[in-house]
């Protein structure tokens, strides 16, 4: 019998071995590309369907990916993806065989949300490998192309504002603006004396103020009246930054009421209204902008905000269920869901690709927004990756992300400045079960008789945002412009 200790020695030895001729895919960046080394993550994206994985939805779009770790690496040095990255869903060695298009990015983050297309990575055009049965092949990947910072064009009714910030760049240690793209009415122009109420509008996730860049149309009314519209995409390196002060997004709730608005108003022709409104990650924004700044806001519209209340962030009870992944009686939690009812997305299966894109993502960026700040400076996760199990230590620090529980235990002091100011509305069969927070934030709040409107509508995330839908939201801003007008 072979003894134990040889038996392990053996074993170990034919690990090494087998990791040694495992599938490896070699990645470099030209001098064109940068001049300098670097330090910092790469990223692999397969894909057999997208010739452009990097572009993709991480967690919306599964597909093979993988980042290593790198120090100090020179123009034309090679680096190398094998079984010892992270990965998804598998080792690389173990993902199917066939043909891929193939990207690689350095990550420099430098202040974009999606890694794949922050200014200043480098990256690849998308090339085809064939990954065969013979693993032992290596293929090479050569980055020489540049995200570059995107252009914005202004016309007469579409103008880009960049506000520096130096909250923000006191955080980032590096110069920060607080971007939007402003959108003026034709009376703007044709009442030159007047001035307008401004409407700040926040994107859901992944948002860009630049969709408007070259665009000639006037901004839309509040229902009827003219306004100036500023729309805010809440993009950070950590993903959405909706607009909260966090420990590891930086002061974005003070940097836009003490940097942005000021500047807005002296640019343009204001009055004393501001007014918000947004939809998804935008809605919550909004509700947090307007419960924590309540003097500064005149009032909010929420459309189909994400989770308001935690004990039920995706129907997960954050304050009593242990586990991200798995419920009690083990079936999968759900990210997201067809009508609100059948499974589309696993909150295991978002959480472990996002593993490996770990920033600038949805479920990460929660994380940047509602959690303390690990030594290393990045954020302390909710969640064990590998097993789902809730850090009820991480979840002190949420809890004060949680706007249902702030409202109510805040209310007397809140009241004179909060009472009927907010309107909260979204489809009962929305996608990513956001309906079920909000019926539990409507119930608080008419327990401390808030007078804030709760509005349910047939339809999902996308498919809520009818005519009548959006004439009721713009309504209720509508009524509480002239409330203010006529005080």
């Amino acid at each position: 019998m072979i003894p134990y200790k040889k038996v392990f020695l053996i074993c170990a030895v034919s690990i090494c071995f087998l990791r040694g001729i495992g599938q490896k895919i070699t990645a470099s960046y030209t001098r064109s590309a940068s001049e300098a080394n670097f330090s910092g993550r790469v990223f692999l994206y397969l894909s057999k369907d997208s010739k452009s994985p990097k572009d993709e939805m991480i967690g919306v779009q599964k597909f093979p990916c993988f980042s290593i770790t790198v120090k100090n690496v020179h123009p034309n040095q090679k680096v190398v993806f094998d079984d010892a990255a992270t990965y998804y869903p598998v080792i690389l060695s173990d993902i199917e065989r066939g043909k891929y298009h193939a990207q690689v990015v350095w990550d420099r983050n430098e202040g974009g949300r999606s890694i794949g297309e922050s200014p200043g990575n480098m990256y690849n055009q998308s090339l085809v490998v064939n990954l065969t049965k013979n693993i032992r092949q290596t293929f090479n990947i050569v980055c020489n192309e540049v995200n570059k910072e995107q252009p914005f064009v202004e016309t007469r009714y579409i103008k880009e504002l960049k506000a520096p910030s130096a909250l923000l760049t006191a955080f980032y240690k590096r110069t920060t603006t607080i971007n939007a793209a402003i959108l003026l009415p034709k009376e703007y122009f044709e009442q030159p004396d007047r001035k307008f109420p401004v409407l700040y509008w926040v994107s859901g996730y992944g948002g860009d103020y630049h969709a408007f860049s070259g665009r000639n149309d006037p901004g839309e009314p509040i229902d009827t009246t003219p306004c100036i519209r500023v729309f805010l995409d809440g993009n950070c390196p950590g993903g959405h930054s909706v607009y909260a002060n966090s420990d590891n997004n930086g002061p974005w709730g003070d940097a836009l009421t003490q940097e942005l608005i000021p500047l807005v108003e002296k640019t343009y022709r204001t009055n004393a209204a501001r007014l918000l409104t947004g939809h998804s990650s935008g809605g919550w924004s909004v509700l947090w902008l307007q419960t924590h700044y309540p003097k500064i806001f005149t009032a909010c519209w929420a459309s189909s905000p994400d989770p308001v209340d935690f004990r039920s962030f995706q129907q997960i009870n954050l304050y009593s269920d242990k586990n991200l992944y798995y419920a009690a009686d083990s079936t999968f939690h759900l990210a997201a869901t067809i009508a609100g009812r059948y499974p589309w997305i696993l909150m295991k299966d978002m959480c472990a690709m996002e593993h490996v894109i770990w920033r600038g993502e949805q479920m990460h960026s929660f994380n940047f927004v509602f959690s303390t700040r690990n030594k290393d400076g990045t954020p302390r996760s909710l969640w064990n990756d590998a097993t789902g199990e809730i850090d009820p230590v991480t979840f002190e620090h949420w809890k004060k992300y949680d706007i249902s529980l702030f409202v109510r235990s805040n209310w007397q002091q809140l009241k004179p400045d909060l009472q009927g100011k907010i309107r909260v509305s979204l489809g009962e069969q929305d996608n990513f079960l956001l309906n079920y927070p909000v019926h539990l934030f409507d119930d608080e709040m008419k327990k401390i008789d808030a007078v804030f409107v709760f509005a349910y509508y047939p339809g999902d995330h996308f498919t809520v945002s009818t005519p009548e839908y959006k004439t009721a939201g713009y309504q209720f801003l509508e009524m509480k412009y002239h409330e203010l007008a006529n005080k």
